[in-house]
């Protein structure tokens, strides 16, 4: 059986989601390229969809309320390099050897 909502077949959860609450989730949990001053825009906006969802939805302006909790995307690194990983090194005392199959 095909799940529709308001006329439209969603291919992926998010997208139920979307059109069944009426919600962009993008708008609630941002992007992982956005700069300050978008995510301060972005912010703004969402907070008065809240508002007003308060009013009118409550329990799909709780829902968006979640999202605004979430972690937010990790940033790309500018250089477009990955970060050195930390090298491990035994700890002091430690008399066990690494064997090595061949």
């Amino acid at each position: 059986m095909k799940t529709i909502v308001a006329g439209r077949e969603p291919v992926t959860p998010t997208e139920f989601i979307q059109l069944a609450l009426g919600i962009d989730l993008e708008l609630f949990t941002g992007s992982a390229t956005e700069s300050a001053m978008e995510r301060a825009a972005r912010l703004d906006v969402a907070h008065e969809v809240l508002a007003e969802l308060r009013e009118n939805d409550p329990e799909t302006a709780a829902y968006a309320e979640s999202l605004l909790r979430t972690l937010p995307l990790k940033q790309p690194h500018p250089s477009g390099r990955r970060p050195r990983r930390a090298v491990r090194r035994p700890a002091k005392g430690c008399t066990t050897a690494a064997a090595v199959a061949a």
